[in-house]
């Protein structure tokens, strides 16, 4: 049986250089995160902001950490203070909560717009035809800088199915990017988990968030 060292470094060893890793450890114990850092990891990617903070207190500034979760608009002064990138911006009213709290701790909070890649009404996200006027109506924020885009895709037996979902998030990417809009850097496309991940590289994401294959199959919460 692997470890999650050994996890970490196969994973690391077939990344392009371009490509992101970001770990993510819904449900790990600051231990397992630890070992991963130690073998090569340097974005961690939080659900939760009170599990982020546990990590924090034991890791410090060692690494980055990128919310990946639903982010409520009572934990958003919490969430500017513990990360470094919010992937999960689906709103002008989560996006107004991170700027109040960002301009209150003088910084500016980089961000993700969340697509909802295949219209799924029971997940967050804005749909592809929305995403322009999100990014607009974000980018007259001052302390909220959108830095690219995020997607899930639907949850499928055959990861090849995903396909077409990042393709399209890529296109929305490079659209969205070629508009130039002030205030926004399209540097950032997170697409593809531990069974899509290779397939979304294929498709253009170069950041990739993975949490089973490296730290084996989630425990219960």
């Amino acid at each position: 049986m692997m470890s999650i060292t050994d996890n970490v470094q196969s994973i690391l060893s077939e990344l392009p250089d371009h490509v992101r890793l970001v770990a993510a450890v819904k449900n790990r114990t600051v231990e397992e995160i630890r070992e991963a850092v130690e073998a090569g990891v340097h974005l961690i990617g939080e659900n939760y902001v009170q599990e982020a903070a546990s990590a924090f207190a034991s890791l410090g500034r060692s690494v980055q950490y990128h919310f990946i979760g639903r982010l409520q608009g009572n934990k958003a002064k919490k969430a500017v203070d513990l990360f470094d990138l919010i992937e999960t911006v689906d709103s002008v009213k989560i996006a107004r909560e991170i700027d109040r709290h960002a301009g209150a701790a003088g910084r500016v909070m980089p961000v993700l717009l969340e697509i909802n890649s295949a219209k799924e009404p029971q997940k967050s996200g804005v749909f592809f035809e929305q995403a322009e006027t999100l990014l607009r109506e974000i980018t007259e924020f001052g302390h909220v800088r959108v830095s690219g885009l995020m997607t899930m895709g639907p949850f499928l037996e055959d990861p090849e199915g995903l396909r077409p979902y990042f393709r399209e998030t890529k296109a929305c990417f490079d659209r969205l990017s070629s508009l130039s809009v002030p205030a926004a850097e399209f540097s950032i496309l997170s697409m593809g988990m531990s069974d899509s991940y290779r397939i979304a590289i294929e498709e253009g994401a170069n950041q990739v968030r993975i949490g089973t294959a490296l730290f084996g199959e989630r425990p219960p919460r």
